[in-house]
């Protein structure tokens, strides 16, 4: 690809950028939680949401056609473990028929009345511990991504 001189010039990633990658985002011992390589690549504005703050800042400074790989902490990623996420609900909230399993994930509604997704986490024939910490908490990521391209976003 041949540019015209002055024509084009490259902008890192920073605040107010739209960004173009294809990411992957791993555990530790290797295994793959979510990627699009192999996939057309996903374009977002920094800040809209669309990563984990401690994912965005990671990119910032990266030019395209960057590739790289980051190790994301706990506190940057999906936060550590609450305790207060671990709720015991009683088993007449679920139906009779149901056999509950470890791992099950089940949505509840919070209070503003969106949708949690809980995980069972322990049960006997009165109670069900539910655990709504995110199942990556307390995880460090990594998190690999190759930048295709990077334009100034629309300020609005």
């Amino acid at each position: 690809e041949q540019q015209q001189e002055g024509l084009m010039t490259d902008i890192a990633i920073s605040e107010n950028t739209k960004v173009t990658l294809n990411f992957a985002l791993l555990l530790d011992d290797g295994s793959e939680v979510d990627s699009n390589f192999g996939k057309d690549p996903a374009t977002f504005a920094v800040g809209d949401g669309s990563l984990l703050p401690g994912f965005e800042r990671a990119l910032f400074g990266l030019l395209p056609g960057a590739e790289a790989e980051f190790l994301v902490k706990p506190e940057n990623a999906f936060g550590q473990p609450n305790d207060n996420n671990i709720q015991v609900v009683g088993r007449d909230q679920f139906e009779e028929a149901l056999e509950l399993e470890r791992g099950m994930v089940f949505a509840f509604a919070d209070a503003a009345g969106s949708e949690v997704p809980g995980v069972v986490a322990d049960f006997d024939d009165a109670e069900v511990t539910i655990d709504f910490n995110h199942p990556l908490a307390g995880r460090t990521i990594t998190f690999r991504v190759h930048i295709h391209d990077v334009e100034a976003a629309e300020l609005h």
